[in-house]
């Protein structure tokens, strides 16, 4: 499993304009993409900070989405994102939830 993380500084007062672009712009282009399987997004307590974090069954699918998909979802978060997010990407080495295991 792999998964990517963006972490975004957001406008002020922009807190529930974000968790509202992520659920009704984002997580439903999310959800057609081949091998997406869950969006975890956190939001800081004050509401200026995010960090969103997708999971995907491989690393191609992630890159996919990334290369065809990302620009437009950056479009869509524009009005509440201040700045160009950061994104880091990962190897799933355990997860509770999905049942991972580190591979050896």
């Amino acid at each position: 499993m792999y998964a990517r993380e963006v972490s975004m500084h957001l406008k002020a007062n922009a807190g529930n304009d974000f968790t509202r672009t992520i659920e009704k712009d984002i997580l439903p282009r999310l959800r057609k993409q081949t091998g997406f399987a869950d969006e975890l997004t956190f939001l800081n307590p004050n509401g200026t900070d995010a960090v969103a974090i997708s999971l995907w069954d491989r690393k191609e699918n992630a890159d996919a989405y990334t290369r065809d998909t990302y620009p437009q979802v950056l479009k869509d978060l524009a009005s509440v994102v201040e700045g160009t997010p950061a994104v880091q990407a990962y190897e799933v080495a355990n997860s509770t939830f999905h049942k991972i295991a580190a591979q050896r």
